[in-house]
């Protein structure tokens, strides 16, 4: 049998009888490590015992040295039988080693004991006075950046063992809470002639000099420290809620339309400035879209944000099989054409008809076009080489120009859209974003307009009262101020 024994969070006192006496009568016993306040007394009761410290020296992290204990530790029990190996504190809470160790044991058919002890997160609830019922989780420090970290409960972190470990834990509080937040630095909970509790910011975590193997760090329950997406939706019920917002209760998917389209060209616009803060504030208010029409949903029965959160989770999951499952791609060509493969089964989409008539109708005419031609050109219906593209923009000029006087609207608009299209095929064909083009024509002709305006107010002038020919010697001197 392989005894488990906790020798609690340090103190004598907490050691229980059972501890003592496993530890008295057994002659083979494995210590984690000897940095424990208890090994004093121990030591001085003539309990002999080997430690895994040597294995902390030469490992390269400490899921290693885990590894190895757990192992060594039924190779130790096929060779004695009767083993026991004692561990800090309670030998289930945050104590890694010994899961691995009963995992393994399950395994190979050994039989384990666990003694328990004083945990010292009992002593540390007990210290300062935390009641579990309001909420507690217990972290270990190095695996805080897979936690989601959140202010409605309170945070015990385990392993902050020295100056670098609390750096990096600083680090990943501050990604969600404020730099000035009040926390606790408890060192030695439990033994009272070594325990030190104190408040500090968290900015100053790092720079305690007593960090050492008996600091733990606890994060209060703080209500009012930061605003995260559960507060978000929070403010959406209340809008919507009896006594909320009129005019948020009066929103459907269909008056929230526009609000979305702008608010995702003013990403864009931010995107553009290469405006950080701006970009920031502009997500936001995209990201209140979604929580906006969610809420919609919800009310409506049909779906709400876990659904939309879930659904986007199983997509990138599903479209990145090179990521999550086996498949091997060695490009980023061939991850698009696999994500096109995947899209196109996912949607039941059985000919490329189904996949150009797939493509948004809303989109911008100009971004529509060249995702429906290059859709087509996957199919090889394409130009081999630029030149008969340009020789199509020709074409097309001269079938606008053949109609442009005739009274036939319906032909004219249908020559200027294959005129049109036939330049952002061009532009597909030198991979210029035509949306991008337009956009930087269309801010160029503003400059050199104000450029013209302004010329003619400084010679007196208004622009209602100038021939186009001299607006037009404006524009020229405009078009020589920009080379």
């Amino acid at each position: 049998m392989i005894k488990i024994v906790g020798l609690g969070p340090g103190s004598k006192e907490s050691l229980t009888i059972g501890a003592l006496e496993a530890l008295k009568d057994t002659q083979h016993i494995f210590f984690r490590t000897d940095k424990h306040p208890t090994i004093d007394y121990i030591n001085q009761l003539g309990i002999n015992f080997e430690t895994y410290d040597y294995k902390y020296e030469q490992a390269k992290n400490f899921d290693e040295v885990y590894e190895f204990i757990a192992n060594d530790l039924t190779k130790k029990h096929e060779k004695y039988h009767d083993v026991v190996y004692a561990v800090p504190g309670h030998p289930l809470v945050a104590e890694k080693s010994v899961a691995i160790l009963n995992k393994l044991c399950t395994e190979k058919g050994i039989e384990t004991s666990i003694i328990p002890a004083v945990s010292f997160i009992d002593a540390i609830m007990e210290s300062l006075k935390i009641d579990p019922v309001e909420g507690i989780k217990i972290i270990d420090a190095f695996d805080i950046k897979k936690q989601i970290l959140d202010k409605r409960v309170g945070f015990i972190i385990t392993q902050v063992y020295n100056k670098y470990i609390a750096s990096e834990v600083k680090l990943r509080l501050l990604e969600y809470y404020d730099d000035e937040t009040e926390i606790y630095f408890v060192r030695a909970a439990g033994v009272k002639e070594s325990e030190s509790i104190r408040k500090i910011h968290l900015y100053e975590l790092d720079r305690q000099e007593d960090i050492d193997y008996l600091t733990t760090i606890y994060v209060p329950k703080d209500l009012d420290n930061t605003k995260d997406f559960s507060d978000l939706i929070g403010i959406m019920d209340i809008l919507r809620g009896e006594d909320g917002c009129p005019w948020d209760k009066e929103q459907t998917h269909e008056t929230l339309r526009k609000c979305l389209i702008e608010e995702c060209y003013e990403v864009i616009e931010a995107i553009d400035e290469k405006d950080d803060d701006k970009l920031s504030e502009e997500l936001g208010d995209v990201l209140l879209q979604v929580v906006f029409h969610s809420k919609l949903g919800e009310e409506d029965g049909y779906f709400n944000i876990n659904d939309v959160i879930k659904g986007i989770c199983n997509k990138m999951i599903e479209r990145h099989p090179h990521i999550f499952g086996d498949l091997k791609v060695s490009n980023t060509d061939e991850v698009l054409d696999n994500w096109e493969k995947i899209k196109k089964k996912e949607q039941g989409l059985k000919t490329y008809t189904d996949t150009l008539k797939h493509v948004p109708k809303e989109l911008p005419a100009l971004m529509k076009s060249i995702k429906v031609q290059e859709k087509a050109a996957k199919v090889g219906f394409d130009w081999e080489n630029i030149e008969p593209a340009m020789e199509k923009i020709l074409e097309e000029y001269y079938e606008v120009k053949n109609v442009y006087k005739s009274k036939n609207k319906g032909i004219i608009t249908e020559e200027i859209g294959d005129l049109i299209f036939a330049c952002v095929n061009v532009a597909r064909f030198l991979d210029i974003d035509p949306e991008y083009a337009l956009n930087y024509t269309i801010d160029k002709f503003i400059s050199r307009f104000q450029y013209i305006e302004q010329r003619a107010i400084e010679q007196g002038l208004k622009l209602q009262q100038m021939t186009l020919k001299e607006m037009d010697n404006l524009w020229n001197e405009a078009k020589k101020q920009k080379k």
